[in-house]
């Protein structure tokens, strides 16, 4: 399989590092962006100031706000908020190549259905051949071509292998795995995690529950990634336990620092205010709760952070209920 050019649909951060990503592989890019300012900003100066100030863009990276300039695209990477996934994907059908691939870079569960974006693409583009992109990828870091490692899970490993080699380059390293379900997983419930996170550093809890987070968030994860049919070796990989580590450590993730924020004392509108980047882990929260509800899996510091964000509860009260729950034994 000989991959020419590549579109990438959804021009913030991460999607613009994405399109770096390709261009540095040899791939023409067509970016497409939402936003009129977007298009005006690389079109006049080759840089994406609204969403990655500061960063030129490769001259084979061209842009454009009509996703119908993505019809010729080899293969095409999906990377609009989970939450606007189906909408997107739905826009673009009528112009997607037959046979090019899709490989879904945005994390999160769809409220409402409770789906998968890989659910979301099956539904929309059922002839589309797909993977999952997932991992430890700061869009900063990308961008720079610092050392970045990600999973790259498709279910064909001939395509999944081509993928591969296509998008890899000297700063970015994909692994393959063919466990889609996993990779999505580890990637929509860390960013509810990094939440819980920023709240134990906003309120100063210190490093020890920060790890106690990390690691019983990590639990959480896994169970629910099992009981959706992931492998747990999976979840333990760069796109769930990698992701997790680098998301829950760094304020330059924007589900911390929104948790941060909270921890820090503001309320939920003052911790959004002014921010054009989504935080996902705020979008996926409720549809986290409610799908480990209907699969009675046990996620409690999920299902608090969906209920501080919900208006249900206070970090105070969240603290104290999760420090008083019954005793256990750890792998339970």
């Amino acid at each position: 399989m000989s991959y020419r050019t590549a579109g990438v649909i959804g021009a913030g951060a991460w999607g613009t590092a994405l399109a770096l990503v390709c261009a540095r592989a040899g791939l023409n890019v067509v970016l497409q962006a939402r936003e009129p300012e977007v298009v005006e900003s690389i079109t006049a100066r080759r840089i994406n100031e609204a969403f990655l100030p500061g960063v030129v863009l490769d001259d084979a990276i061209s842009v454009t706000a009509d996703l119908s300039g993505l019809s010729d695209c080899d293969l095409v990477l999906a990377v609009p908020p989970a939450q606007f996934m189906r909408a997107t994907l739905a826009a673009y059908a009528p112009h997607h190549k037959a046979s090019a691939p899709i490989v879904l870079c945005s994390k999160g569960i769809e409220r409402g259905s409770l789906k998968l974006m890989t659910e979301v693409l099956a539904e929309t583009l059922p002839d589309a051949p797909a993977a999952v992109l997932s991992g430890p990828s700061f869009a900063a870091d990308v961008s720079r071509g610092l050392p970045t490692a990600v999973t790259l899970a498709c279910a064909d490993a001939a395509l999944g292998e081509a993928l591969m080699e296509t998008l890899s380059g000297p700063g970015f390293r994909p692994y393959l795995a063919t466990d889609l379900v996993g990779a999505e997983v580890g990637g929509a419930v860390k960013n509810v995690l990094a939440i819980a996170c920023g709240l134990s550093e906003g309120r100063r809890l210190g490093r020890s529950a920060h790890a106690a987070l990390i690691t019983r968030g990590f639990a959480e994860m896994t169970r629910l990634g099992v009981a959706l049919g992931a492998e747990a070796a999976t979840v333990a990989g760069l796109c769930g336990l990698g992701d997790l580590v680098l998301t829950c450590s760094s304020p330059q993730s924007r589900n911390m620092s929104l948790g941060l924020a909270l921890g820090e004392g503001q309320s939920i509108e003052q911790a959004l205010a002014g921010k054009r980047s989504v935080a996902e882990g705020y979008e996926s929260a409720p549809a986290v709760r409610e799908l480990a509800r209907r699969l009675g899996v046990e996620m409690p510091i999920c299902e608090a952070i969906a209920g501080l964000l919900a208006g249900e509860t206070t970090v105070d009260a969240l603290i104290e209920a999760l420090l008083s729950r019954p005793l256990k034994a750890e792998r339970e």
